[in-house]
């Protein structure tokens, strides 16, 4: 429940004491913001019988009828509606709001950090509202110009060539070194600059000399192609002819797989 309460309404959001690195112009904007959201927005969902001139009266999300005594929830900042329950919960992310803050928008009811997000984005990295003038915006999400750097070595990335990698962003270097896949013929990492082909998991450079045909060598991409254990073929009479050597060569069948292409 505390886990829940703090992503419902992030402290850093309303009191400038949990955002110790702010600017004092910054924090000036977070003040006034949060006393205007106070002000003019929050609220607490009651729970409450239906009194008697409320029977029948539509719960304001579902539109189900709710009859006199019925456990209900009032807004005071939204009028006379009535909500079930499990109605009364943020419109964008779904969570109840029984007995907790709302924040009214519209005559919606948003949790303490959606509303806030209605206005004011928030930094993928430390998840403070954004009061700068500018930040980076990158995958839909948005950065303190200076928390954009990569997940593994720190380093800025303002500016810089990056690689998304679990919602996070990750220089070229450490992408390379650590996550990028091997290529199926040569063994080499698939790099930020090299296209790629994929089938069936497996991973490969696109250009010929790796995602080609096991036998005939014919260049596979933007061609329909078959597999057998693993092998990729151009038809199926390679995939077929392929058979054939393995059962008069053992060693044929490895050295193809391991030949290093010419561009290595």
């Amino acid at each position: 429940r505390a886990r829940a309460l703090l992503q419902q309404l992030p402290p850093q959001d309303c009191d400038e004491r949990y955002c110790p690195d702010l600017a004092e112009e910054e924090r000036r904007q977070l003040r006034a913001f949060s006393a205007r959201r106070r002000r003019e927005a929050l609220g607490q969902g009651l729970a409450c019988p239906v009194p008697g001139p409320c029977h029948g009266c539509p719960c304001k999300k579902c539109g189900r009828k709710l009859n006199k005594g019925d456990p209900g929830i009032s807004a005071s900042r939204l009028g006379d509606q009535f909500w079930h329950p499990s109605c009364f919960s943020c419109h964008f992310c779904h969570q109840p709001l029984v007995d907790l803050i709302y924040f009214q928008q519209d005559g919606r009811i948003y949790c303490g950090r959606h509303h806030a997000e209605l206005f004011r984005p928030r930094c993928a990295s430390c998840d403070q509202l954004i009061f700068m003038e500018e930040c980076i915006e990158a995958e839909g999400r948005r950065w303190h110009l200076e928390h954009f750097c990569c997940l593994e070595c720190d380093v800025p990335l303002r500016g810089q060539r990056y690689v998304m990698k679990s919602g996070r962003p990750c220089c070229r270097g450490c992408f390379e070194s650590l996550f990028a896949e091997p290529c199926q013929a040569c063994g080499d990492p698939i790099g930020v600059d090299s296209e790629e082909a994929t089938h069936q998991g497996l991973h490969w450079h696109a250009r010929a000399a790796c995602f080609c045909c096991s036998l005939c060598r014919k260049p596979l991409h933007g061609q329909p192609l078959t597999s057998r254990r693993g092998r990729l073929f151009c038809s199926e009479t390679c995939s077929l002819g392929q058979d054939a050597s393995s059962t008069a060569s053992d060693s044929s069948d490895s050295a193809i797989a391991s030949a290093p292409s010419p561009d290595s």
